[in-house]
């Protein structure tokens, strides 16, 4: 499986300096442009997940026990977690971006059948182990319900609820909108209370908050070391991003509006890296100073965290019952719902019996990265090589932009 991953990974590296030699140049127009910034907040909700607010506050402690884990040594804690989920990461989508906007349109790989069913099994899954995540966090967040360590009816009953509303939402795009624009300010909401509680106390000062930021440049200057896995968790984690990555690139790319190929690279990588290290930054702060955040700080997380997956589940529920035909306007609205929610718990409990892991997914979207590149050079290879521009039937009307925003 290593072997695998690593063989991805740096294909990845070298199709993203292909691109930038070949079309680094080019405007690239999605079928559904925005402007600039309304692009840049969707690159940002586009990534947000349950682990983005659960997963730090369990995992600082571990980055820094080098007794256990010696190959963290290289760095500090804060530019692990950092490392682990932004910057470089974002790379892995901007292929897969470019990819829709410019070439899918005129190879069609992801319109074959057996491909589509392939696709549409990574999505399925992607869901199902977002909400597993869920689950296997509550027992930390609200030991009140439990004892602390062990998954409870009621954070069952939490994870079904939380899939149950992402379905009904499924059904129509206005709560799809109404969940997206809601998780992204609750979330920074969360952000400003956490800041104001570490940084505007007695015991703090705002030059606190820059000092540990400063931590995270560290990434930077050893960036090398995360290119490929460090060891089993990092792989677990980059799994997870070949996971996300076919689904991120085919959303995101609708929406690019004339940014040339270079810009766009720019962007997927600075701009959504920029709150997740605000974020890590006030999280990392309160496990360094061993800040409580028992009770209310605890329960607002979990609060957001749920969003995110409804969020999340929301937009992939849709997305992969419009691409295998299993709509409402198909089976009716009841049929839909009670589909999708035994569909996606019965795959929740697989995660967590360990009779599926994300591991195969994300293998399994390696696949289809690198089958789509043979079946490109075997037999679209003159017509991907001869590209110049962006479809033709994607323009930027700017009147159609003004009522999107």
């Amino acid at each position: 499986m290593t072997l695998w991953l690593s063989f991805g990974i740096l294909f990845v590296f070298a199709a993203i300096a292909f691109i930038l030699f070949r079309w680094g140049n080019m405007q690239c127009i999605g079928v559904t442009p925005v402007r600039k910034f309304t692009f840049i907040a969707i690159l940002f909700t586009s990534g947000l997940d349950v682990g983005l607010i659960m997963f730090p506050l369990t995992e600082f402690a571990g980055y820094a026990d080098l007794a256990t884990s010696p190959e963290y040594g290289f760095t500090n804690p804060l530019s692990i977690e950092f490392g682990f989920w932004a910057f470089l990461i974002w790379a892995f989508y901007f292929v897969t971006c470019f990819y829709f906007c410019v070439i899918e349109p005129r190879v069609k790989f992801f319109e074959i059948p057996l491909i589509k069913f392939i696709n549409n099994v990574v999505i399925i899954g992607t869901c199902a182990f977002t909400a597993y995540l869920l689950l296997t966090n509550l027992p930390w967040y609200l030991p009140g319900l439990g004892d602390g360590e062990s998954i409870v009816g009621s954070f069952y009953l939490i994870v079904f609820l939380a899939i149950a509303a992402a379905v009904y939402s499924s059904t129509s795009i206005r709560y799809v909108r109404i969940l997206s624009l809601g998780s992204s300010w609750l979330f920074f909401a969360l952000i400003v209370i956490m800041w104001s509680g570490a940084f505007l106390s007695d015991n703090s000062s705002v030059g606190e908050f820059f000092t540990t930021f400063g931590l995270i440049g560290d990434y930077f200057a050893n960036i090398n070391h995360f290119v490929l896995p460090l060891n089993d968790y990092h792989e677990f984690y980059l799994y997870w991003w070949f996971a996300w990555s076919i689904m991120i690139g085919q959303f995101t790319s609708r929406f690019v509006s004339g940014m040339k190929t270079y810009q766009v690279l720019g962007a997927m990588m600075i701009f959504p890296s920029i709150p997740i290290a605000i974020w890590f930054t006030v999280l990392y702060y309160y496990s360094v100073n061993a800040i409580s955040t028992a009770g209310f700080y605890n329960l607002a997380m979990v609060i957001v965290g749920v969003t995110f997956v409804i969020n999340s589940l929301d937009s992939l529920v849709r997305l992969y019952t419009d691409n295998l035909n299993l709509t409402v306007q198909r089976f009716g609205k009841i049929p839909y719902i009670i589909g999708n929610i035994v569909l996606l718990s019965a795959l929740t409990l697989l995660f967590k019996l360990n009779f599926l892991q994300i591991q195969w997914v994300g293998a399994l979207a390696i696949g289809l990265i690198l089958g789509c590149f043979g079946y490109m050079l075997l037999t679209h290879y003159r017509k991907v090589a001869d590209i110049e521009r962006s479809p033709k039937e994607n323009k930027i009307d700017f009147t159609k932009i003004e009522l999107m925003d």
